[in-house]
């Protein structure tokens, strides 16, 4: 019987103990904020970070957001960032992305100090992660490891199959897996051997950004766990990179899309800006 990976329950049980932690400091007079800047008006992105307000409030993080117009200098949004940086209020600092097309996204996140990145993109917290030395790891593949780590009990020595190259999610979930002992391949829509990849794998991570990516066909082992981190669209409905229905009946584990990895992204936003505060203050 394949078991459903439930995220929303998961990370219920995290945002539990984030709110305690959350509330130990508030008694010692500990404000953990979280500071998130929009640019813009884009509607995705004002979604999102309403819906990063809304978690924090609700988990006892201060949540402060900081709403600059789309025409805004690279120059002043630097200095908007560097203002950030400077305010020991401020545990933790996310610019929402995409930014407006003038301003080099790169330069922006350099900006961000790397006791504040709560979203793990300073170059500097990418390379210490290569090396599993990283404090603040990226929320997306920090909940995938949650989500792997509810159903294997043991990753080490198992071969795991990580599909997509992003440095947002895929490349770290591969440092990841690796730094739990893991045996792993990076594939990707390109990849030629795609099918003998998949029979042989024990954790599929799927983050290709393509609907139903993985169906049916491919020969899977039924002892199999499947991450889907897709967030498509197809014929009007949100869908992952695994055609659900269809896979969950060939493997062991499988997260679905949505309620899977989606929940857990918030929920470790939160997670990184506790211990971000902790990091800088060394309590």
């Amino acid at each position: 019987m394949t078991y459903i990976i439930d995220g929303k329950k998961i990370a219920s049980e995290i945002r539990n103990e984030i709110k305690n932690q959350a509330q130990s400091l508030l008694d010692r007079g500990i404000i953990p904020t979280l500071a998130v800047i929009l640019v813009g008006d884009n509607r995705a992105s004002r979604s999102y970070v309403n819906s990063k307000h809304k978690a924090c409030l609700e988990n006892k993080i201060n949540s402060v957001k900081i709403e600059l117009a789309e025409n805004i200098s690279e120059e002043n949004l630097l200095q908007e960032i560097e203002k950030l940086n400077n305010d020991n209020s401020v545990h933790g600092i996310l610019v929402q992305l995409p930014l407006p097309k003038h301003i080099n996204s790169e330069k922006i996140l350099e900006a961000i100090t790397i006791e504040k990145d709560v979203d793990g993109f300073n170059p500097i917290n990418v390379g210490k992660l290569t090396l599993g030395t990283a404090e603040l790891i990226p929320c997306t593949p920090l909940g995938i490891m949650s989500l792997i780590e509810s159903v294997e009990e043991n990753i080490e020595g198992k071969n795991a199959l990580v599909i997509g190259r992003s440095n947002i999610v895929g490349k770290p979930v591969a440092s990841l897996l690796l730094q739990k002992n893991a045996t792993v391949t990076i594939a990707h829509s390109k990849t030629k051997n795609l099918s003998e990849l998949i029979a042989r794998a024990d954790i599929i991570v799927s983050c290709v950004g393509i609907a139903h990516f993985l169906t049916d066909e491919y020969n899977y082992k039924n002892t199999a766990t499947v991450i889907d981190v897709g967030n498509n669209y197809k014929d009007d409905k949100l869908v992952g990179d695994v055609d659900f229905e269809k896979v969950k009946e060939k493997v062991k584990h499988i997260s679905p899309v949505p309620g899977g990895v989606g929940p857990m992204t918030i929920t470790m936003l939160m997670y990184n800006t506790i211990l971000a505060q902790k990091v800088q203050n060394n309590k």
